[in-house]
């Protein structure tokens, strides 16, 4: 089984499980970048990652998501290593994780079930408390077993089955009470959200987006001399923060969200909308890109997929490539005549290809190493102060700074 650390704390030990779609774009080693990921939630979930397992397949298998063969050796694997948990990089239907299980007979998690496990352990408000218990209630619904689960064994179940009600169904109508007081609750809570966005004025919102584990908390840190968590885990911050900074004698609001990743679930996303409604309500976006990250493209094109399902219109946004200290490319020779690949470019092509994008300003960072800093804070005062110029006209701006 797992192994214990000094603290005496059991880590768990895991396989983790993808497959690659022959008819689809993704690639191999796409796959394996994805485990990749999925291996860093495992790690941010506080288990251990002991092996991967893949497989090309046309579709998956709507039983067991793998073939038999693979399915098999999985499953050899997990008797002669004692492992404790597998899981697979998609998210299973109700069927496949009952069929996965009962050949394994021991814990099966999919992508999404995960990513909500390590939500339920980062919130720390009762706002994010809240909006997770749902998300985990709304994907625990469709997957309740014949089993009786005693989810409120506190309320007993003695008058709460009606004549020949099973215990299945009883689950159920637990849930969906539970998943409709919850949803009150969070319009309550998002109605005093409203509330507190309304009362901060008119002051100008700049947001900072992006990929999971890209920095934005240290960047808020930097910039508003604040104490935010951050750590190189994914999904460190789930509450929204704001801040009130000022740049050259202007007052903004700066808030850094909740990060995105790849196939994040949709009842998270849901879940979250006010938090998601920080962004859709602010003036300005800084999008934090990990320029070391091998795969940042994709990552940023994430997170633009995301926005625009956020956002009918689309707002001033400042492109901010950080840990730029941690950028690395391999050099070609000038005799090898095999195509340039990304990781054959240097820094100064990326910022020369972002240039020339003249509807998008972009700074190129470390916000860890304060390098270029000023540069930020400069391209960042200018689009701040353009719109604070036009909310405040000259008599009301100088009324505004006497009140600073």
């Amino acid at each position: 089984m797992g192994k214990l650390i000094e603290t005496e704390k059991y880590i768990e030990k895991a396989v983790i499980v993808g497959i690659h779609q022959k008819l689809s774009d993704v690639s191999m080693e796409q796959v394996n970048e994805y485990l990749d990921e999925l291996a860093f939630l495992v790690d941010t979930a506080g288990a251990e990652t002991v092996m991967r397992f893949t497989q090309s397949l046309d579709k998956p298998n709507p039983k067991t998501f793998v073939g038999t063969g693979k399915l098999e050796e999985i499953r050899s694997y997990i008797e002669k290593n004692e492992i404790d948990i597998v899981v697979f990089d998609d998210e299973l239907s109700p069927s496949q994780l009952k069929n996965i299980e009962r050949e394994f007979q021991i814990k099966v998690l999919d992508r999404t079930n995960l990513i909500l496990d390590i939500f339920a352990n980062r919130a720390q408000t009762a706002h994010a408390k809240t909006q997770v218990e749902l998300a985990q209630y709304q994907y625990l619904l469709p997957r309740l077993t014949g089993l009786w689960t005693h989810l409120e064994r506190q309320r007993g179940g003695i008058g709460m089955r009606g004549p020949g009600e099973t215990e299945i169904e009883t689950d159920r109508r637990i849930i969906r009470d539970k998943i409709s007081l919850l949803k009150k609750q969070l319009e309550r809570i998002d109605r005093q959200m409203a509330t507190q966005r309304k009362n901060r004025g008119k002051l100008v919102r700049v947001s900072l987006v992006g990929y999971t584990n890209v920095g934005k908390s240290t960047m808020m840190n930097l910039l508003s001399k604040s104490d935010v968590f951050a750590e190189n885990k994914l999904f460190a911050t789930l509450d929204t923060t704001v801040r009130k900074m000022v740049i050259k004698n202007i007052p903004f609001l700066l808030t850094d969200t909740v990060g995105f990743i790849r196939k994040l679930p949709h009842h998270l996303v849901e879940s979250f909308k006010s938090t998601l409604d920080e962004v859709r309500e602010s003036d300005i976006i800084v999008h934090v890109v990990d320029i070391s990250h091998p795969n940042f493209e994709e990552q940023l094109d994430i997170v633009n997929a995301t926005l625009a399902e956020l956002m009918e219109n689309p707002k001033p946004t400042l492109m901010v490539f950080n840990k730029v200290d941690a950028f690395t490319y391999v050099k070609k020779d000038e005799d090898d005549l095999t195509p340039v690949l990304r990781e054959n470019h240097d820094i100064d092509y990326f910022k020369q290809m972002w240039l020339n994008k003249g509807d998008v300003k972009s700074v190129f960072i470390s916000a860890k190493d304060k390098i270029n800093i000023d540069e930020f804070k400069d391209v960042l005062y200018d689009m701040v102060m353009e719109i604070h110029s036009a909310r405040f006209p000259y008599n009301d701006f100088l009324y505004q700074e006497t009140e600073e």
